[in-house]
């Protein structure tokens, strides 16, 4: 149903809304009230508390009969796009009333984020401490995950104060201007809006438009959610808890009866603490048996055991399970796309507890979902560090590592119990063997090389790691370091030969594999930090070039990330002497299945200059086209799976395709 557009009013009046306009209001433009609250709520909350908080905030908005009077905001409304049959605008009184509630929404919001000096650091503000409905029991609830981008823009809003958070979302959900923002803001007692208003300028990275309507997608519809379980055994745990607790005031009561009657019975010092939760209890801890990796059908993180000459510290386990926990103030937290950092829900599984270039190093597995590490200096004041990352339905291969250590082109791995040889080699130097790499007893490799921080591409590192042969026989496979905690499998997709089915990615070990990478590593860079699990370079064709000249191969790289969209750089590789001159990449798509077995059809296009001096549009698809056409300013078309033609260097081209089973391409852009 869509949404009416309310006139536009600005009014002084000192009375509130009649309880019937504020709930007319508040029907009307719920789900945009709601969005606001959770936008301006801290994100430190969890998107499960978050989203009750939200919706409370608004169905608390409703005046109540003791409802303190006040002047109403300027009533704006963000332009809808009206149908035929959207209806009437809403009358006046609807309108000033949306606006009085959205004020006090905005107020309930901003509190959220607002202590006392006197307040306790670790326990919310006051104003999340009231009672509040809707209430959900056995069930957690969630926005729709989104996408790179949406996940991107929600870490921006996380690190900035809630005054920026809703300055930001009043700008370009409600469509006020600055000045209009900044009176709201001031009159929802925000702190300083005038440089929240200015600090908003700075998100979105520049492009409005788009941020807009990244704030309007699932990932911010607090509206639209999915469900899971909460945590059963903590639920279980707690109901005994809640049950001894009731046991225990039974009997204080009886003691306190005999006390009252002249007994000499005396209650117990409560001076001691309490137990740390079962999640956070360093004895509760998780671990898997030395040899069990080889026995089971689950050759993932759940079969490591814990590594390392520390995993008996209680001290060190107990700090590194606490700064999980309740994250102080001064720790540094990094996540990877898709990876939360909220407390684990039941006792994680320990990885690996050990010294490591100077920090105490602490690895956990939280529950198939995520790897956790924690590290703390070993001397001096320096503050711990938090890093979360997402490895659900992780393998043999994007199983096989975790960084333990970092130190500027370097980094140390703890290799997986299940890898019997490691070896490093460079990409970029296809022909030179793979050199040995020492591994200490306890797991962790000796110092990698990384690719090159600083932007240049003068090597490629990576690990070649073989499997043990209780696991696979023969199997060895490329791994390479992009910024997260895991790092990437690399493999390697041929050309299907004449009248041959389509091939499945494979070990990029072999010499095919290596000359490809060897020209396309490079563009790895532009996927560094998202939450790659693994990289294919599809050969999907070949191209006669024009002019007698020799064969030019078309790639498709694709990314696959941790939490499921992938993104395709499409690469043309001229002929040249050298086996590792960079390819050019003509295109690159986010959040698409192409060159997946999910989308096996791809149509690639870039302008090409002859050694002659004339330029080409050259294209080509891959094995089901067999006709393209070009359009624009040149007109053109060619059976079969490439095309070329004469066009001048700027010339404005649309490449598509027609397959052989029906349907159709365009080119990746």
């Amino acid at each position: 149903m869509p949404i009416h557009q309310p006139q536009q009013r600005s009014s002084g009046s000192s009375e509130r809304p009649g309880v019937p306009q504020a709930e007319a209001a508040l029907v009307e433009h719920y789900p945009r009230l709601v969005r606001l609250a959770y936008l301006v709520l801290p994100p430190a909350l969890g998107r499960h508390r978050r989203v009750l908080a939200a919706h409370a905030a608004v169905q608390r908005a409703l005046p109540g009969a003791g409802t303190a009077p006040e002047a109403p905001a300027p009533a704006r409304v963000p332009a809808q796009t009206r149908g035929a049959s959207a209806g009437p605008a809403p009358d006046d009184g609807v309108t000033s009333a949306y606006a009085w509630m959205r004020l006090r929404v905005l107020r309930t919001a901003l509190a959220h984020e607002r202590r006392p000096r006197w307040w306790p650091g670790r326990l919310p503000a006051p104003a999340a401490l009231r009672p509040s409905l809707p209430a959900v029991w056995g069930l957690r609830l969630f926005p729709r995950a989104g996408g790179a981008a949406e996940l991107a823009l929600d870490q921006e809003l996380s690190a900035v104060p809630a005054a920026v958070r809703a300055a930001f979302a009043l700008r370009l959900l409600e469509e006020l201007d600055e000045p209009e923002a900044q009176s709201l803001l001031a009159r929802a007692d925000a702190r300083d809006p005038a440089n929240a208003v200015r600090a908003a300028r700075r998100l979105g990275t520049g492009d409005r438009a788009g941020a807009g309507a990244l704030l309007r997608s699932a990932e911010f519809d607090p509206c639209v959610l999915q469900t899971r379980p909460s945590d059963l055994l903590r639920r279980r745990h707690r109901m005994r808890v809640v049950a001894g607790v009731a046991a225990l005031c039974v009997v204080a009561g009886g003691v306190v009866a005999l006390a009252q009657e002249g007994s000499a019975v005396r209650l117990p010092d409560a001076g001691s603490t309490p137990a740390p939760a079962p999640a956070l209890d360093p004895a509760a801890l998780l671990r898997t048996a030395a040899q069990e990796w080889a026995d089971t059908s689950r050759v993932d993180f759940t079969a490591w055991p814990a590594r390392g000459d520390r995993t008996d510290d209680r001290a060190l386990l107990g700090r590194a399970l606490r700064t999980w926990g309740r994250t102080p103030k001064g720790t540094a937290v990094s996540t990877t796309p898709g990876a939360l950092s909220v407390p684990p829900a039941q006792p994680p599984r320990l990885l690996y507890a050990g010294e490591v270039d100077g920090a105490a190093v602490v690895l956990f597995h939280d529950g198939g979902v995520r790897v956790v590490r924690y590290a703390e200096p070993l001397s001096g004041t320096g503050a711990p560090a938090l890093d979360f990352a997402r490895t659900d339905d992780a393998d043999v291969t994007t199983g096989a590592a975790v960084v333990v250590s970092r130190s500027g082109d370097r980094a140390r791995f703890l290799l997986a119990p299940w890898i019997a040889e490691s070896t490093t080699r460079d990409l970029l130097r296809p022909d030179t063997p793979a050199r040995a790499l020492e591994v200490g007893a306890d797991g962790v490799t000796a110092a990698v090389p990384r690719p090159s921080p600083d932007g240049g591409c003068d090597s490629w590192p990576v690990m070649q790691l073989r499997s043990s042969e209780r696991i696979v026989e023969k199997h060895a496979f490329l791994v390479t370091d992009l910024g997260d905690l895991a790092p990437v499998h690399l493999t390697f997709t041929p050309k299907p030969g004449g009248g041959a089915p389509a091939r499945q990615p494979r070990e990029a070990t072999g010499g095919p594999a290596l000359l490809s990478w060897a020209r396309t590593a490079c563009s790895l860079r532009a996927l560094g930090g998202t939450g790659v699990r693994a990289v294919n370079n599809w050969d999907f064709a070949e191209q006669r070039l024009p002019e007698g000249g020799a064969p030019a191969q078309w790639v498709c790289t694709r990314a696959d990330t941790w939490q499921g969209p992938g993104r395709v750089l499409v690469q043309f590789l001229a002929p040249d002497p050298s086996t590792t001159a960079p390819a050019t990449v003509v295109g690159d798509q986010r959040d698409t299945a192409l060159c997946s077995r999910f989308g096996q059809h791809v149509l690639g296009g870039t302008h090409w200059k002859a050694p002659s001096g004339r330029w080409y549009v050259l294209a080509a698809g891959s094995r089901a086209v067999d006709r393209i056409q070009a359009t624009g300013a040149v007109r053109a078309s060619a059976s079969g799976t490439t095309l070329a033609v004469r066009a001048p260097r700027d010339a404005s081209v649309e490449l598509k395709a027609r397959l052989r089973e029906g349907g159709s391409l365009t080119a990746v852009r």
